[in-house]
């Protein structure tokens, strides 16, 4: 028996490995898609924040109340507050409860706005790693127990950042872990690798800015932050050297409408498969 040659071929192309026939245009096209739906799904949570800071680390409950969100104290170094500590934290977001309910239809269109402008900018560098980096297939691997394509990332020739935020990216390498199922980022990770003069101010980005960023699934097809993390190095006039560290971790996610609490760790938060 015969079998026919574009039978052969099929099943051929059906067991190779995804990674030698993949494009990693497709890969980033697809993983930005998710990643947009999940920014536009993030006013639909509370969640848990634990920030590091000077002194140490505060936990906060990150709330949406009346179209914004609301950072309510919980703990400071992994331990509740205090008794007194815990009303006057009550107080104070009781307070801003009741003021928000007595706003004006322009007060509240105006804090709204703020709040959307800061997500807008937030998330205009994670959009705009698509549009600045070359990318490469460097392989498969596994992470956090999830099959994911590995992308090595360049800066491309003639990219024009939108702002000075974006500009830094002209000067960075990076690595993405995109999940193969759902093609959303498990895991990024940017450095600068030469000294990006920032536009119009007398300041330099240099060698040693990093930022990583991890996600994990909080409901069906939707995935959040897992932990945020940032390094920054710069120097002013060219001259005095200035240092920044961002470390946050989120956990916890429920729908705005529920209570959230918070441990003293971050607790997996998705249940059964949250990838579909």
């Amino acid at each position: 028996m015969r079998i026919p040659t574009a039978f052969i071929l099929f099943l051929a192309s059906w067991w190779l490995p995804a990674s030698t026939s993949m494009d990693p245009s497709i890969l980033i096209q697809r993983s930005v898609e998710a990643n947009q739906r999940d920014w536009a799904a993030a006013p639909q949570f509370d969640y848990c924040a634990k920030k590091k800071v000077d002194s140490g680390t505060r936990t906060y409950e990150e709330l949406m109340i009346e179209g914004s969100r609301y950072e309510h104290l919980v703990a400071v170094n992994d331990r509740p507050l205090s008794p007194d500590k815990q009303a006057d934290e009550a107080k104070d977001l009781q307070k801003v409860v009741s003021q928000r309910k007595r706003e004006s239809p322009d007060e509240r269109r105006r804090r709204i706005a703020a709040y959307e402008g800061g997500r807008k900018r937030d998330h205009l560098l994670m959009e705009e790693l698509a549009k600045a980096f070359r990318f490469t297939l460097a392989g498969e691997d596994e992470l956090d127990g999830r099959s994911v394509y590995v992308l090595n990332a360049v800066p491309k020739k003639g990219y024009k950042p939108p702002n000075r935020d974006a500009a830094v990216l002209t000067g960075m390498n990076g690595t993405l872990w995109i999940d193969q199922q759902t093609y959303q980022w498990v895991k990024v990770e940017a450095h600068v690798v030469h000294p990006v003069s920032i536009g119009g101010f007398a300041a330099r980005v240099e060698p040693g800015t990093e930022f990583k960023l991890e996600k994990i699934p909080v409901a069906p097809g939707v995935w959040q932050p897992k932990r945020f993390s940032m390094k920054a190095k710069a120097k002013v006039l060219f001259l005095f050297s200035h240092r920044q560290q961002e470390d946050d971790t989120f956990f916890n996610y429920v729908p705005a409408s529920q209570p959230v609490t918070c441990g003293s760790a971050p607790q997996s938060t998705a249940t059964g498969d949250a990838s579909k």
